[in-house]
């Protein structure tokens, strides 16, 4: 079957292994130097090592591979710390996988094991809007408040996940698109980035890559999108997001301007 999985450049790859600690599925080794796939039945192609890896030497790709095993890898990983086992399942709900959360649950009753997360039942309403979801857009008036800045923001929702492909807060925009650390570090977020922007935020570590691009993909495609910044934090597992903006731009086959910039972790423009 053709689905998710990681590959490794072997190229990049310096063998440091901290893609193997935050891979708690099982399916990295570190072998002659070199970080290896070693069980397709054990990578769920969600991408949880990217963010671990200083280099930037994994990416996820479609591809023939053998089916992934949830109830397996359940058993497996329930035979050594709870802490690995809890990882793994908040690995599987920061991505919203029910079908697999549903497996892992199932055996773990089998086994007699309680789980160390909460795991929700999917509902069964399908179709449900959330109204978080519910798409909106405004125009932003600067009040001048003695101590406080104005809200610059002029759209709802902005999550990536979240977004519609159209919106009417894209088409003739200016479009930022931030790692959603950054307006925690940067205090200046909104006055320096989102007047008179878009915006669009999420996380290059924990969110799942692919979707990203092909996502992006589309909203470039069918957006007339003016200019991009790429708002992302120094650390190395946040420069990915400047890498799916760039790819989906070469997917889609646009040539919108782009601006990368950088902020430190102490709130500085870089």
């Amino acid at each position: 079957m053709k689905r998710e999985i990681i590959k490794i450049d072997h190229d990049i790859c310096d063998g440091c292994g901290e893609c193997v600690k935050g891979c708690p599925e099982g399916a990295l080794q570190i072998i002659d130097g070199k970080a290896r796939l070693v069980n397709e039945v054990f990578c769920d192609g969600l991408g949880a090592c990217i963010g671990e890896c200083p280099k930037g030497a994994i990416e996820v790709i479609k591809r023939e591979a053998e089916p992934y095993d949830e109830k397996t890898v359940v058993e497996n990983i329930a035979e050594q710390e709870e802490k690995v086992l809890k990882a793994h399942l908040e690995h599987l709900k920061e991505h919203g996988q029910t079908d697999l959360l549903k497996e892992a649950e199932e055996r773990l009753e089998e086994l007699g094991i309680d789980s160390p997360v909460e795991i929700k039942k999917e509902k069964e309403s399908q179709g449900h809007n959330c109204p978080g979801s519910a798409v909106g857009q405004w125009d932003s008036e600067e009040k001048k408040e003695e101590g406080r800045l104005s809200p610059r923001l002029q759209q709802w929702p902005v999550q990536l996940s979240l977004v519609p492909i159209q919106a009417p807060y894209f088409d003739d925009s200016d479009l930022v698109i931030a790692a959603d650390c950054v307006p925690f570090a940067y205090p200046n977020f909104h006055p320096d980035f989102l007047k008179n922007s878009s915006l669009i935020i999420g996380c290059p570590k924990l969110d799942n890559a692919e979707h990203y691009v092909e996502k992006l993909t589309e909203i470039f495609k069918q957006n007339d999108i003016n200019s991009l910044r790429v708002v992302h934090m120094e650390v190395p597992c946040c420069f990915g997001l400047e890498k799916m903006v760039k790819k989906a731009l070469s997917e889609a086959g646009k040539d919108i301007p782009i601006e990368d910039v950088t902020i430190s972790v102490k709130g500085k423009e870089k």
